[in-house]
């Protein structure tokens, strides 16, 4: 039976703080690995992470990997960041370089920051305070050359220190078994974790995949355009998703981090169907 992850994002307001809460309390009897939360574009949710982060460790006594990226801050402001998540309990951390903010087309470092991801995990991992994770892509990535600058800027990142990557999104198995040969081909040992979104909201994720360089199978297209007219997307996206993982775990992958978008049920669901069932009674700590 392979492990889980799952990923959050911090709350904006009272209604998102419940629908957080909502995810600890469906997801975290399933025992993660380790849960993530996500920083916005441009740091724009830096100190709403952080409080979710710190409520998400202590409340719920899950492990925690705390997003921080490179983006808008000094090489110090970012390290104190990460300090005040060491101050919380928080041992792991996702290291990104992060999306610009809004309005701006590309990444500009901070004159007194770090330059790359690969900067911001080997400062990261001379600490000594955390387990470091990073993202990967197994399609190319919108900025990059090509597929092979991707990997051998993975292998950078882990040569840094990281400790495992996890992949953007993917709709078919075979992308992922690529992805992953091609990183043994180039040295790379870590594991690398595929990333998996059950798609809630086809829009939404036809949306994500323009922004992110995801390719789209046609039949998958044609079957979630047929379901939304249907009204039957929940039932394709479960049945999809855990199609995808049984293929994932078949082919050898031990661990699958799924990509909640603070939508539990899905999640939960696929889990549900892969035979991943909950293994305790989570309880909120006050």
């Amino acid at each position: 039976m392979p492990t889980v992850s799952f990923e959050f994002f911090p709350p904006k307001n009272l209604e998102g703080s419940f629908r957080l809460w909502d995810c600890c309390n469906v997801l975290g009897p399933l025992m993660p690995e380790f849960v993530s939360v996500t920083y916005g574009a441009g740091g724009t949710t830096r100190t709403l992470t952080h409080d979710a982060v710190g409520t998400i460790h202590k409340h719920y006594g899950l492990t925690v990997a705390a997003h921080l990226t490179c983006v808008e801050a000094s090489r110090e402001e970012t390290l104190a960041i990460a300090d005040s998540y060491a101050d919380v309990g928080v041992t792991e951390i996702v290291a990104l370089r992060g999306d610009p903010p809004k309005g701006e087309e590309g990444f500009r470092a901070h004159p007194d920051g770090f330059g790359s991801s690969v900067e911001l995990v080997d400062a990261l991992a001379r600490t000594g305070k955390f387990k470091v994770r990073v993202g990967a892509y197994p399609e190319k990535h919108p900025e990059a050359a090509d597929h092979a600058a991707d990997i051998e800027f993975l292998k950078r990142k882990i040569d840094a220190g990281a400790t495992s990557a996890i992949t953007q999104f993917f709709f078919q198995p075979e992308t992922f078994f690529r992805f992953r040969d091609d990183c043994v081909k180039a040295g790379i040992t870590a594991p690398i974790l595929p990333g998996i979104l059950p798609v809630e909201s086809w829009a939404g994720v036809k949306r994500l995949t323009a922004r992110c360089g995801t390719s789209i199978p046609p039949t998958t297209a044609h079957a979630f355009e047929n379901a939304e007219r249907d009204g039957t997307t929940e039932l394709l996206a479960v049945a999809t998703a855990a199609s995808l993982c049984d293929r994932l775990v078949e082919g050898g992958a031990e661990h699958l981090h799924f990509y909640t978008l603070n939508k539990p049920s899905l999640t939960r669901d696929v889990c549900l169907a892969l035979g991943i069932a909950p293994r305790a009674r989570l309880q909120a700590v006050a």
